[in-house]
């Protein structure tokens, strides 16, 4: 498991090594890690085998799409925010990415500053559903340890 220590790794499946390039500074400076994949296989892969809080995927992607793609990774790890990055946007594919619980859906050009910002939320959003579950689970445990004093 690869430890993150302020910020996410972010795996970017297949977007365009010029815009990989262009948003690594900003990424790096907020304390991202970066984990690139070429393809929709590889990116799951990489969630399976590492700890990855966001991946964002080029809609048009080598040997599966997006949508199955985003999926894979939802039914094997449901935190791992998605975010879909597509040149040629449609609106077909934007509901059906929502749908599979996309966190986001940019289009390209997308900016550094842009795209920076909504993996940061996407991260907040993760670690606040994953502060959630801790809440309920000692809740949990807590009435299971009450209810077994009695």
């Amino acid at each position: 498991m690869i430890p993150v220590m302020t910020g996410p790794v972010f795996t970017p499946a297949h977007t365009r090594t010029s815009m990989i390039k262009r948003i690594l500074p900003g990424l790096w400076s907020n304390g991202c890690r970066v984990a690139a994949c070429c393809s929709g296989k590889a990116a799951i892969v990489k969630v399976m085998s590492d700890q990855i809080d966001v991946d964002v995927l080029d809609v048009m992607m080598p040997e599966m799409d997006s949508i199955e793609t985003l999926h894979s990774i939802k039914n094997a790890k449901p935190l791992t925010e998605v975010i879909l990055l597509s040149g040629k946007a449609t609106l077909e594919t934007a509901i059906t990415g929502m749908q599979q619980v996309a966190f986001e859906y940019l289009t390209k050009p997308c900016n550094a500053d842009t795209m920076t910002r909504k993996i940061d939320e996407a991260h907040q959003h993760k670690k606040e559903h994953e502060n959630r579950i801790r809440t309920v689970m000692a809740e949990a445990d807590a009435i299971a340890r009450h209810d077994a004093g009695k």
